[in-house]
């Protein structure tokens, strides 16, 4: 369906874009205005920020068993409801537990507007296809900060910040019948026959419940999870430790900014890396980049040209990175179960993010100075290539018997799950 699978890149392009506008980089301009508007602290304005951003990691994993099953369409229909309605919460929160529990429903809306739901929407209707197409999504999204980081304060300084969460709303309830109308292709789970459903639910639970206790699983999780912590402790701290090379705000502002072209270029380089490398090659590879980018950061004294050279480096692996967490599941265990397995995966990816900013500053404020967070980050993202590569799976296998949704009911398949082979199981592609 060449037509149809173009008309669903084109709607998750444009409703991520609006999702991470919004729900994200929205906040990131407002907070000092909020803070300042409301007497509420800048640290209590973040944290409930932050509140939203655990819910939403945690809830995602619920969320990709509910896609798994039934598909991405009515979870991100209700996800554009759910986001138009918390922003007009945080806009109209006459208190500060009302302004948190807006930020609590934007967490539960962000498990069907952010890029969980979609890579799982493009893993199933692209196939073979499918990491050129979740490229095309990170790309265009990679944008989100760029067209709505202006947008919201050109608002801010026209009407307030109340009145422009009220107007990006909007932006969010157009999303709505984008997914509603853009999403109604059939979905493999939906449309199994009710018996042959029923035998797949236990059988895949078993499969399911092997893989996630399993020591590549688990060890892939925790590599995520220190990665992510130390790339968005970096990403927030990369200002102050510019400016305490002696760069300017400005220019450590444009080196921050120069760092997201990065991400695209890494991005743009990342369908040829996945080609060429093994899964369990290339995340060690892009874990290792980042690691290595941030113990130059931490040491390198100037000049400015060679700081901002390696930050923009730095952000080439963190764009990366977002597409290895978004192709793990796939490349280790197929797509059959990507929106069940990848939802437990990002849950504590996503807590880590959450809490990276946080962490940061404390962790500067404990060595005195950003060097020795940076040295810090790098050890983390160090110890998180080698789990990484610890995780390669054996070249013995053992089958997990799971039902083909294309067989008669009670007919199963035998999908070989490879315990440390880097390459992809039965069915896969290579």
């Amino acid at each position: 369906m060449p037509g149809s699978r173009r008309g669903v890149l084109v709607t998750l392009c444009v409703t991520v874009t609006v999702g991470y506008g919004v729900l994200y980089y929205a906040f990131t301009v407002l907070a000092p205005a909020i803070s300042e508007d409301t007497g509420w602290s800048h640290t209590a304005v973040v944290a409930a920020f932050s509140v939203g951003s655990i819910v939403g990691g945690v809830g995602g994993v619920p969320v990709g068993r509910v896609i798994q099953a039934h598909g991405p369409r009515t979870v991100m229909t209700l996800g554009s409801l759910l986001g138009t309605a918390a922003v007009a919460v945080v806009a109209l929160a006459p208190t500060y537990p009302v302004f948190v529990a807006g930020w609590v429903l934007a967490g539960v809306a962000s498990t069907g507007l952010f890029y969980p739901p979609a890579f799982a929407t493009l893993t199933e209707w692209f196939g073979e296809r499918r990491v050129q197409a979740i490229t095309t999504v990170t790309l265009v999204a990679g944008f989100a900060s760029t067209i709505f980081a202006p947008l919201t304060s050109a608002l801010d300084g026209a009407v307030g910040w109340r009145r422009t969460y009220l107007l990006l709303g909007l932006v969010v309830l157009a999303t709505l019948p984008a997914h509603a109308l853009g999403l109604r292709h059939s979905w493999t789970g939906a449309t199994r026959p009710a018996d042959a459903a029923r035998s797949a639910a236990g059988s895949r639970t078993s499969a399911d419940r092997q893989i996630l206790t399993g020591r590549p699983f688990v060890m892939l999780t925790a590599a995520g999870t220190l990665t992510a912590l130390a790339m968005y402790a970096s990403l927030v701290n990369l200002v102050p430790l510019l400016t305490s090379r002696g760069l300017s705000t400005s220019l450590a502002a444009w080196a921050l900014g120069i760092g997201g072209a990065g991400q695209v270029a890494g991005r743009l380089a990342y369908p040829a890396l996945s080609r060429r490398l093994a899964p369990t090659t290339r995340a060690a590879a892009v874990i290792g980049l980042l690691a290595a980018t941030l113990a130059a950061l931490a040491v390198i004294p100037g000049p400015a040209s060679l700081l901002v050279g390696v930050a923009v480096l730095s952000g080439a692996a963190r764009g990366l990175f977002t597409l290895v967490g978004a192709t793990l599941v796939t490349d280790h265990w197929g797509p059959e179960r990507y929106a069940a397995l990848s939802g437990v995966y990002n849950a504590p990816v996503s807590v880590a993010a959450a809490l990276a900013p946080a962490l940061g500053a404390g962790l500067a404020a404990a060595f005195n100075g950003y060097g020795a967070l940076f040295l810090v980050l790098a050890g983390l993202a160090a110890a998180a290539a080698a789990l990484a590569v610890r995780s390669a799976q054996p070249a013995s296998r053992r089958s997990i018997s799971v039902p083909d949704a294309a067989t008669a009911p009670g007919t199963a398949c035998s999908v070989a799950v490879m315990l440390r082979s880097p390459h992809p199981g039965c069915g896969r592609e290579t």
